[in-house]
């Protein structure tokens, strides 16, 4: 018997795009198509793959991985660099699709999202046909594909997308739930890292059967604060909103170099151009800092940051320059190499725009449909 007791419950759909760069590079460019595509750095280089086609991840590639290890395992792999501007306006595109549906979207990266179908634009009852039109209207408008998971949590939606990729749809129903997680394998938890995981199996705990034996107490002895989480998703709880409005922190962009770069003139260069970037950035945003960070790594992989809190808020890339080069002093770079600067601005001016407040909606007699078509 289920131990899992929702009176109300909400309808959450995850969808998650399909190795979403290389499938971009894939449709814009034909000769592409059916072929390993890694989007990242050079393999002659430090750079790492951002997203590897499904072509590519056969031979064991993927992302966070050193393009030098990705030419290992397969040569033959093109290599690609991301054309970010492009990748943004298809997640534009993508995300005015999703507010036809409902107005409450929160998107976690340029390429997958939460929605909360359980009041809908369309007034549809069933959040698995939303799924499917939602993965056919962004097939039909962008040419490519993305998979859904759809259950009355963001955990299990999050776990139900990545079942049945690519281009796939996978549900789970409160009255699967239990079931589901306790055969689910624990490396296949979101959530539990490859560390998190080896603990775990060495205490003896492998599935979601054997991590529910343990009490609350113990695991956050064994995990710390952690084992509160563990404890409540494997018995299907989480009770996160969907929030579509978040206050936005900072504001800035970094770079890691092919090479080490020790010529002062050069990296003082590099900042005024990363300045514009993020001024650009900025404006985009309407937004202005008063706190700005230079992010400095050096050859070593030492990193260090130097800040200074200004009394006005700036967005103005020249100024931002100006005292970027001037914390440029507080570091070694030029005695040192350097291969990473960055720069970012906090303490912004942007306030959070009333969201409204997300209802929980009584179901009288629930029945599958109400999530399945």
């Amino acid at each position: 018997m289920s131990d899992i007791k929702i009176h109300s419950f909400r309808k959450i759909i995850h969808i998650d795009m399909d190795a979403f760069f290389a499938s971009v590079e894939q449709r814009d460019s034909p000769e592409y198509r059916n072929k390993p595509v890694v989007v990242g750095g050079s393999p002659q280089g430090r750079g790492v793959v951002a997203a590897a086609s499904y072509e590519a991840r056969k031979f064991g590639i993927h992302s966070a991985m050193p393009a030098a290890r990705a030419f290992q395992l397969c040569p033959d792999t093109i290599f690609l660099k991301p054309r970010f501007d492009v990748y943004k306006d298809v997640s534009r595109q993508i995300r005015e699709i999703f507010m036809e549906y409902t107005s409450l979207v929160e998107p976690l990266s340029l390429d997958e999202a939460y929605l909360d179908v359980t009041q809908n634009h369309k007034d549809n009852p069933s959040a698995t046909l939303i799924a499917r039109e939602l993965k056919k209207r962004i097939r039909q408008e962008t040419g490519l594909t993305a998979s859904a998971g759809i259950s009355y949590n963001k955990f299990l939606a999050k776990i139900a997308s990545d079942m049945d990729k690519p281009d796939g749809l996978f549900l789970i129903t409160p009255d699967e739930a239990t079931e589901f997680l306790e055969k689910l394998d624990i490396g296949d938890f979101y959530g539990v890292g490859k560390a998190t995981r080896n603990r775990m199996q060495s205490l003896g705990i492998y599935n979601g059967k054997d991590l529910k034996e343990w009490d609350e107490i113990d695991l956050v002895k064994q995990f710390g604060k952690s084992g509160h989480h563990y404890y409540r998703i494997v018995r299907g709880l989480d009770s996160r909103e969907v929030k579509s409005h978040r206050i936005r922190k900072s504001i800035g962009k970094e770079r890691t170099f092919t090479e080490d770069i020790s010529d002062l003139i050069w990296i003082e260069d590099f900042l005024r151009e990363l300045a514009e970037k993020v001024a650009l950035s900025m404006k985009s945003l309407n937004a202005a800092g008063k706190t700005i960070t230079l992010k400095v790594r050096y050859k070593d992989f030492e990193t260090v940051t130097r800040s200074i809190t200004l009394q006005h808020f700036i967005n103005d890339p020249v100024e931002i320059a100006d005292t970027v080069i001037k914390l440029l002093d507080e570091t070694e770079a030029g005695s040192r190499e350097v291969r990473l600067l960055g720069i970012t601005l906090s303490a912004l001016n942007l306030t959070e725009s009333p969201a409204g407040e997300q209802l929980q909606f009584p179901f009288m007699n629930p029945e599958p449909n109400n999530f399945g078509a």
